[in-house]
């Protein structure tokens, strides 16, 4: 199952760079027509149709499809959640740190997840196993960007064009204190006041679901967010960022509302 879904990711990633490299940026407002809204539009529509393909038994709520009302989704035991492009101001600002993001859920938990972020820069984040362990990518049409995808059974993974899939695992907090990962548009009083209690010494920033990624690969300890994000927002970071080891406190799946809550993901035990 995973495949498939990692293909209709990077599908829609593709279709979304088609837009973000070519598209003049001005625009800082989901206009009808904005580069922004026909991104999310076009992402939307690949998924939509590539699920419903491979999995039509399976009902969708995705960022793009949400008016669907809680009497309906309320008995649902499976379905897909999906945000086409997250990180819309990172999309403006065309820093790479937007996501196409696709998550199962079944019983109330993200099962599976996939992160795709098309047009994120990866020369930097090559580590020495990911060098040793180049070859013929088996992904398909992936040219461009890292992806992320994991599940309860074979856990968490990241990948690069040109690389075998790297298994990825939190590390977990030293006495010298934690790293945690921030929003570059999102903080509060109260998210700094909660990261000084956890011992954070020092921080590093990113756009999007990535957040989840960098505590699922380890370079950072914590990710605490204060604040509504929407059930979308997340599903698949939690897949990630769990089947890699961390722990996740504050998320639940297919409430009445769809509005998260503080939570946190972190590779620390016991807190």
């Amino acid at each position: 199952m995973i495949n498939k879904i990692i293909e209709i990711a990077l599908s829609a990633g593709k279709a979304i760079l088609n837009i973000y490299n070519s598209a003049d940026f001005g625009i800082e407002m989901k206009d009808d027509n904005s580069p922004l809204t026909l991104a999310d539009r076009v992402s939307h529509e690949v998924i939509t149709e590539g699920l419903k393909k491979y999995f039509p038994e399976i009902p969708i709520l995705s960022e793009e499809g949400k008016d669907i009302s809680y009497d309906i989704r309320k008995d649902w035991q499976k379905f897909w959640l999906v945000d086409p492009l997250d990180g819309t101001k990172e999309f403006i600002k065309k820093n790479g740190e937007f996501t196409v993001n696709i998550a199962l859920i079944e019983s109330g938990k993200p099962s599976l997840g996939v992160i795709y972020a098309p047009a994120l820069e990866h020369d930097n984040l090559q580590s020495e196993n990911e060098i040793k362990t180049k070859s013929k990518n088996k992904l398909g049409d992936f040219e461009s960007g890292v992806i992320y995808f994991a599940d309860k059974k074979s856990g968490a993974f990241k990948q690069i064009p040109g690389f075998e899939p790297l298994k990825i695992s939190v590390t977990k907090n030293s006495d010298n204190g934690n790293i945690a990962v921030k929003s570059r548009s999102h903080s509060s009083e109260e998210e700094e006041k909660i990261l000084t209690e956890l011992n954070v010494v020092d921080s590093i920033s990113t756009g999007s679901s990535l957040k989840f990624c960098m505590v699922a690969e380890g370079k950072a300890q914590i990710y605490y967010r204060h604040g509504p994000t929407n059930e979308w927002d997340v599903g698949a970071g939690y897949a990630i960022a769990k089947y890699a080891g961390a722990n996740i406190k504050g998320l639940e799946f297919n409430k009445e509302n769809i509005l998260n809550d503080s939570f946190l993901v972190s590779s620390i035990e016991n807190i």
